[in-house]
C-alpha cells in the first residue's frame, strides 16, 4: 500500500461540480475475488443528523485515503481524496469490474505538497452500486491501484451508508 496521505473531512464538499463517466480503462482489473483488508486501516461511518460520512482510514485519526459523503435521502454522494504527484484532477474508482471517472476540483492542502480532490456522483452512478453491492473499492493514482476493503466487522457500514443517502 502506497504511503497514506492526510485527508482533512471537513474539506468534503457536496456541491464540487463533476461529471462522471464510465470508460474501462485498460489497466483495470476484472471482477474477481474480493481483496483482503488491510491491517490497521478500515471503512468509518459517521453519522451525524442529516449527514453521513464513509472514510477509509486509520481509526481516530486523520490518515484518511478515500471519503464519501452525503445528505440523508439526497441521492447524491460527495468524494475526497488527495492527489499526489500532479494528477490530474479526477477521481478514477473500481469496484468488481465497474469503473467510474469523476471530474473533480483541486484545492491545495494545507497539510502537504498536493492537492485535495473533491467530486460528486448520483448513488445510481454502476460503480458506487457495485461498490455496494461487492464491499469494496480500488482507488487508482498515477496508475497505481489501492484496493480498500472493509474488515467484517465494519462491513455492514457500507451498506448503512448507501441506505442513509437514499
Amino acid at each position: 500500500m502506497r504511503a497514506p496521505a492526510l485527508l482533512v473531512l471537513s474539506g468534503l464538499v457536496l456541491g464540487a461540480a463533476a461529471c462522471a463517466t464510465v470508460e474501462p480503462a485498460p489497466e483495470a482489473a476484472a471482477a474477481g475475488p474480493s481483496p483482503a483488508p488491510v491491517e490497521g486501516y478500515d471503512w468509518l461511518l459517521t453519522l451525524d443528523d442529516d449527514m453521513a460520512h464513509l472514510a477509509f482510514g486509520a481509526p481516530e485519526s486523520d490518515d484518511l485515503q478515500l471519503g464519501f459523503n452525503c445528505r440523508q435521502g439526497s441521492s447524491r454522494v460527495g468524494m475526497v481524496t488527495i492527489a499526489e504527484g500532479g494528477n490530474a484532477p479526477v477521481i478514477f474508482l473500481e469496484s468488481g469490474g465497474e469503473t467510474g471517472q469523476f471530474a473533480a476540483e483541486g484545492e491545495p492542502s494545507p497539510l502537504h505538497d498536493a492537492l485535495i480532490l473533491t467530486a460528486s456522483a448520483e448513488v445510481s452512478e454502476p460503480v458506487l452500486q457495485r461498490f455496494r453491492r461487492v464491499g469494496w473499492v480500488a482507488l487508482w493514482r498515477e496508475g497505481v491501484r489501492e484496493t480498500y476493503a472493509p474488515h467484517p466487522a465494519s462491513a455492514p457500514n457500507i451498506e448503512r451508508f448507501f441506505a442513509f443517502c437514499g
